[in-house]
């Protein structure tokens, strides 16, 4: 892509102050012509770029211009417009940082870039939630953000069911994953996990913290998550799909349970019928996600998962037999 490249010329004559135009092709990995076409595009820009012939010469960048964008490419640069989730930003109280950074790059970047940016930020959008998920109502959202900025102690009333819990927690980090907000937070030696919405009240104590040395956020939540997908789908259960219940598996049971049982499945029979392992919450749970799948789906094991599908098949042609 040209505009990356024209960045990444423009950093490499910022690194280098001057090169000839055989040794930018050499790092740039392109002809000496590519080269100097984008020298002129630069140039015609606004960038403040010059040629000295002879030995020793090469071209150059005005001595002490800089560009304020140290370390971006174009697809970094861009990535900063194609941010397609304001109101996450909103949530977190930094919608305005966002407009400002996005105002600060498009001054500075030379007008074919410029159209670069614009040009991704008007192609792609990122809507988190899923399908017919209820946005949460999450209140103290902005109170728990501000104190995971400022490293300071919170104290929060979090809802369990029917009780109100109080508790004072060192906020290391927020997730978002599909559409709600996490919190990871240190109580005692343990990191736990908060569901932002159920956080009823969030006040800071005034007492700041020191994060624990080593700690990733990232790291921390894909080992949280797979534990907790390891609680939650205790039991394997064996199956028969047809062509059309492989694909809608994923619609009535959990989605990445679904794609690795699809992904692991035996052989087709003469029918497209496969062989799938899906993980589970319980039977009884199961038995009630299959039956989505009508009789696109047979149990193999245990059984009392095909009695339950039995049972279900024949309460529903009881219950809608011709009148």
């Amino acid at each position: 892509m040209r505009a990356s490249r024209m960045v990444t010329l423009l950093f490499t004559l910022q690194r280098l102050r001057g090169a000839t135009a055989s040794e930018l092709a050499r790092e740039l990995e392109v002809s000496e012509r590519t080269i100097y076409r984008d020298v002129a595009a630069l140039s015609a820009a606004g960038v403040p770029l010059f040629t000295e012939p002879g030995r020793g010469g090469g071209i150059r960048l005005v001595e002490g211009w800089r560009t304020r964008l140290d370390g971006l490419t174009a697809q970094e640069a861009a990535a900063l417009f194609a941010v397609g989730a304001p109101q996450v930003l909103a949530e977190l109280g930094m919608s305005a940082a966002l407009a400002g950074a996005q105002a600060k790059l498009l001054a500075t970047l030379p007008a074919e870039l410029r159209e670069h940016a614009r040009t991704v930020a008007e192609r792609f959008h990122l809507d988190a939630p899923g399908w017919f998920h209820t946005p949460q109502q999450v209140t103290q959202l902005a109170a728990v953000a501000e104190a995971v900025w400022e490293q300071r102690r919170l104290r929060i009333s979090y809802r369990r069911r029917s009780d109100v819990v109080e508790r004072t927690v060192e906020p290391l980090g927020l997730v978002l994953k599909a559409g709600t907000w996490y919190l990871a937070s240190r109580s005692g030696e343990n990191v736990l996990t908060y569901r932002v919405d159920r956080i009823a009240a969030a006040e800071p104590t005034g007492e700041g913290f020191t994060r624990p040395d080593g700690f990733d956020l990232a790291e921390w939540w894909a080992g949280a998550a797979g534990r907790f997908e390891s609680q939650m789908l205790r039991e394997t259960v064996r199956l028969r799909l047809g062509p059309r219940g492989l694909k809608w598996l994923s619609h009535v049971a959990d989605s990445d349970a679904a794609v690795r049982a699809v992904a692991h499945a035996g052989p087709p029979d003469a029918e497209g019928w496969r062989e799938v392992e899906l993980d589970v919450e319980s039977v009884p749970v199961a038995a009630g996600q299959l039956t989505g799948l009508g009789g696109e789906v047979e149990a193999l094991e245990p059984p009392e998962l095909r009695v339950a599908l039995a049972a279900a098949g024949a309460a529903l042609a009881a219950r809608n037999a011709p009148m």
